[in-house]
């Protein structure tokens, strides 16, 4: 069985938006697409009735209409789409994460009704995109037309092959273009003990990371073949690069990392990009 994508949907303006991508990517991939939706466990009737259980039965009667809502959004477009609906007890974010297990994508907006929603990024966002085991995609604005571009930051450097695995397919299930975009703002150190130079030459440096890309991506076109990709190199900050590439790209890759502790952290690259990408933003544990 194909694995499902999971969505969170609260009713907010950005659960919406996600629900709307999160359909279109279950049609691509051919997937059955299960949306939850997170009730909390309490409610002030339930702690000023001790012998009650439960939840709110009125706050989960409005989850189901919610839900079944949804569910008509999505099948309206695509009558033969899998879908799946659950009122789920429980904080929302590890309520998502625990929904993904076994999942091959999370979708979630960018924020929902918390009492911070004027933030860029809500805590549930950011949460599950730091603990899910799989993917996760953040979707705060899905673009207006599709471009036929998937773009993913390239470092250059080792560790990056999860990320780059994730960008190809995605390339290659959207049948769009690779961009693949490097960004520097001073020359890199060959070891850990070498002397970064104080004067040089942009044009050459810019020189050396394409072929220092060319030579990372090598590999991964021969793997994908049908994939067209497309190399940038620019010599600004890689967040600002990113950004200004998502505006006219379908979805924009990026990962995130295991600290020391192994807890999974977003460098601040991925959070200026998740905070500001013009387009969904997919994290990947790198």
């Amino acid at each position: 069985m194909t694995q499902p994508i999971v969505v969170g949907f609260d009713g907010s303006q950005s659960s919406r938006q996600a629900l709307t991508w999160a359909g279109q990517e279950a049609a691509i991939r051919a997937a059955p697409l299960h949306i939850v939706h997170a009730l909390p466990p309490w409610s002030p009737d339930v702690l000023l009735a001790p012998e009650a259980t439960g939840w709110d039965a009125d706050a989960e009667a409005a989850a189901r209409e919610q839900l079944g809502q949804a569910e008509a959004h999505v099948r309206a477009g695509r009558p033969q789409s899998q879908v799946t609906t659950g009122v789920v007890s429980g904080p929302a974010g590890e309520v998502l994460v625990q929904a993904g297990e076994g999942a091959q994508l999370i979708v979630v907006g960018s924020r929902g009704h918390g009492r911070f929603a004027e933030l860029l990024l809500g805590s549930v966002s950011l949460h599950v995109a730091t603990r899910a085991s799989c993917p996760v995609a953040v979707v705060r604005q899905p673009p207006a037309v599709g471009h036929g571009v998937v773009v993913v930051g390239v470092t250059g450097q080792s560790g990056q092959e999860t990320l780059l695995d994730l960008a190809f397919q995605e390339a290659a299930l959207r049948r769009a273009t690779l961009r693949a975009v490097h960004a520097w703002t001073h020359p890199g150190t060959i070891t850990p003990w070498t002397v970064e130079p104080v004067v040089y030459d942009v044009e050459v440096v810019g020189q050396d990371e394409a072929l220092r890309l060319a030579q990372v991506l090598a590999g991964w076109r021969d793997r994908f073949p049908d994939v067209e990709v497309v190399q940038q190199v620019v010599h600004e900050h890689p967040a600002k690069a990113l950004v200004r590439a998502s505006a006219e790209a379908d979805v924009v890759v990026v990962a995130a990392s295991h600290g020391a502790t192994r807890a999974v952290l977003l460098g601040g690259t991925t959070h200026a990009v998740l905070h500001h990408a013009r387009a969904p933003v997919l994290v990947v544990r790198g």
